[in-house]
C-alpha cells in the first residue's frame, strides 16, 4: 500500500510540475487534464524505466561532460512525453531546457516537502 501511495505522490507531483511549467513558459501548451496526466504519467515511468538504463549506457559521455549530459536525458524524457500525449507541446530548444529545469526543481522541492526519498532507505539500527 505505501508504494501505491508513493507512486501516487510522485504522480502528483509530476502533473503540478507540467502546470508550472506550462504556466511559466508561453512555449509550453498542454491541454486540458487527460494530456496533463498521460505526459505526467509518460513522464515517471520514463524516469522510473528508460531514464536509468539511458545513464548507465552513456556514462562515460555523462562523466566526460561532468553531468551535463544528464540534461539531454532529461530533454529525452520530458520530449518522450510530449510524443505520446495528444495535446502536449513544447516550442524550442531552450523552451525544454527551461521545462525540464522547473520539472526538476518543483519535483526536488516537493519530493524535500513529503519526504519521499526518506521513505526509500531502511532504518539503520544502532548497536546495543
Amino acid at each position: 500500500m505505501i508504494f501505491v501511495m508513493r507512486l501516487l505522490v510522485g504522480w502528483g507531483i509530476n502533473v503540478l510540475a507540467l502546470i508550472v511549467a506550462d504556466w511559466v513558459f508561453d512555449g509550453v501548451e498542454i491541454g486540458r487534464w487527460g494530456p496533463l496526466l498521460l505526459g505526467a504519467a509518460v513522464l515517471g515511468i520514463a524516469n522510473a524505466t528508460i531514464k536509468p538504463i539511458l545513464t548507465i549506457l552513456t556514462l562515460p559521455l555523462v562523466i566526460v561532460t561532468l553531468g551535463l549530459f544528464l540534461l539531454a536525458i532529461n530533454v529525452a524524457m520530458v520530449a518522450l512525453a510530449e510524443w505520446i500525449a495528444p495535446d502536449f507541446s513544447i516550442g524550442g530548444f531552450w523552451t525544454y531546457i527551461g521545462t525540464v529545469v522547473v520539472v526538476s526543481l518543483v519535483n526536488w522541492l516537493l519530493d524535500a516537502i513529503f519526504g519521499l526519498r526518506e521513505a526509500q532507505a531502511p532504518p539503520t539500527r544502532r548497536p546495543a
